[in-house]
Order: C-alpha cells, then sequence, then structure tokens
C-alpha cells in the first residue's frame, strides 16, 4: 500500500534507549528499533522516534508524541515500548503502572487510532540481572503486566518482548547472555576506553537478534 505522493507505509517506533537509535561511528551501543528497517522492503519505512531515558509520561510531556501524530496517516504503525523509565523515581518521568502508566498506553492506542493508524504493544527487553543461583531476577515489576492487560482489554497486538527476552537470556545463562548486551573491553572502544559493563543496553548483534525476534512476532 502507497499514497498518491508515492510515501511509503511508515513504522513509528516510540520508547526508551533499548529501542532508540544510536550514532555507529561514537557509540557501541544499539537499540533494537536502529535495526529494525533491516527486516522491511523499500515499501516501509521505518520511523524510529525513540530517546534516551524516555517514560511514556515524558515522551508526553516533551513533545514528543504530538510530533508523530502530526506525522501519522492512515494505514501506519505505531510501536509503543515503555517500562525501563516509568520505574524511575523522578517526578518528570515516573508513573504508576496501574493509573498514569495504564492511561498512557491507552492514549498512544486511542490516537493512534483516531489517525487511522494501527498501534502494537510491546513489553520492555529484561535487564540482565542473574542471582547467586543463576537464576535471571525479574526487574519490571507490574509495568509488563499493565502492557499486556492494555493489549487485551482493547485488542491491540501486542509483542512480549519481556518474555520472549527472558526465555532467550535465561537459556543463554549468565555467561553467555553477555554477548547480547553492552560488555566491551578496557580499550576496545575509543569512546569508551574504560570498557563498559552494561546490562540494560544492547550491543550491534543483541540489537539485531531482538529486532529480528520482534519481526518475528509481528
Amino acid at each position: 500500500f502507497q499514497y498518491q505522493d508515492q510515501r511509503p507505509v511508515h513504522v513509528f517506533m516510540i520508547g526508551d534507549s533499548t529501542m532508540a537509535d544510536k550514532n555507529p561511528e561514537t557509540n557501541p551501543e544499539r537499540g533494537w528499533g536502529q535495526m529494525l528497517q533491516h527486516f522491511f522492503t523499500d515499501g516501509v519505512k521505518v520511523s524510529n522516534h525513540a530517546r534516551n531515558g524516555r517514560s511514556s509520561k515524558s515522551f508526553i510531556d516533551e513533545g514528543l508524541w504530538q510530533a508523530i501524530l502530526d506525522s501519522l496517516r492512515p494505514g501506519d504503525y505505531v510501536i509503543i515500548q515503555f517500562g525501563h523509565n516509568d520505574q524511575k523515581p523522578d517526578s518528570a518521568r515516573h508513573t504508576d503502572p496501574y493509573t498514569t502508566y495504564k492511561s498512557n498506553l491507552e492514549r498512544f492506542v486511542n490516537e493512534t487510532r483516531e489517525k487511522g493508524g494501527f498501534p502494537v504493544l510491546c513489553t520492555s527487553i529484561v535487564r540482565r540481572k542473574f542471582n547467586d543461583q543463576g537464576n535471571l531476577i525479574d526487574t519490571h515489576g507490574a509495568y509488563p503486566v499493565v502492557t499486556r492487560l492494555v493489549a487485551r482489554e482493547m485488542g491491540v497486538p501486542l509483542i512480549d518482548l519481556q518474555l520472549k527476552t527472558k526465555h532467550l537470556v535465561t537459556d543463554l545463562g549468565p555467561g553467555k547472555s553477555k554477548l547480547l548486551y553492552l560488555h566491551t573491553e578496557p580499550g576496545e572502544y575509543q569512546n569508551r576506553a574504560e570498557g563498559v559493563k552494561d546490562d540494560t543496553h544492547l550491543c550491534v548483534e543483541g540489537a539485531m537478534v531482538i529486532a529480528r525476534m520482534a519481526t518475528e512476532e509481528m
């Protein structure tokens, strides 16, 4: 499907740093949304508006959501993934899972549909956090639960990345799962000369794996 002006269908992405684009020349980190275009033909344009540090609240308050609504056309898609920063305690970002977070997701869904678009909800990818027994620890609490609830109540397609990445990271275990996340050795990257041990954000390979997983779910 294309418009008369040959504009391709757009897949807009809204979310946080685990989805966002990063500068490949200066940053070894990647968001999985940065890799998604590899899995579509030229007839679909992935427009990634995810930003580092944003919650469902701050994404709205900063006008980032309105900018997408102004560009959204009938037939476009909006992929929605929040939760990592909604649990932060500061007033600019914090939401309560069952009240403000839920209402923000419902707003994204309703306003996308009002513009003739198709919303798609995502749960957050897991953090790589194992206990001393080698079991993965949940760090997102009720936020993925509420995302699933909104999807069910409003009839929205759901990409359950929290569940999918939980199985993936658990199967890989504490050692091999480092290959998905941003773990670098001192001197490996000029801009991160001291090395990195980051169990939230993805490396290039990890972002590609998650993008492929999301595509398969679609």
